[in-house]
């Protein structure tokens, strides 16, 4: 299964980045083997609006499962949830502790938005 963190840097052992669409980083995980690419999202960081939706039809296209995350807002929920991708939101460290709370079960499935809409 691949899962999806949004990460300041580049690397397991980087913190989280607690905003979806305007993290620096997605890291998509393989966990079966724990491989990883580090997306670039930097075109998204400053963008005016609509970050959450182009970093959520990002992952869609790399066939994630999972997105770990801080916060996502009504529009990038929409969108990852229509593409078949599980939320967990509210989440804090670095990639690698919450991927390995993730597959450890202790982690909970958010059933909406946590943060409010960018207009």
């Amino acid at each position: 299964m691949k899962i999806a963190v949004t990460a300041k840097g580049d690397q397991l052992s980087s913190p989280i980045d607690p905003r979806f669409g305007r993290a620096p980083f997605i890291l998509v995980i393989d966990t079966a083997t724990m491989a990883f690419e580090a997306v670039d999202n930097s075109a998204n960081v400053n963008a005016f609006k609509g970050a959450g939706i182009q970093a959520g039809s990002m992952i869609a296209d790399k066939e994630v499962s999972v997105l770990l995350t801080g916060y996502c807002g009504p529009k990038a929920f929409k969108t990852v949830t229509a593409a078949g991708i599980k939320v967990v939101a509210d989440i804090s460290g670095t990639v690698q502790e919450v991927v390995e709370q993730y597959l450890a079960g202790k982690l909970v499935y958010s059933d909406a938005p946590n943060a409010e809409g960018q207009w």
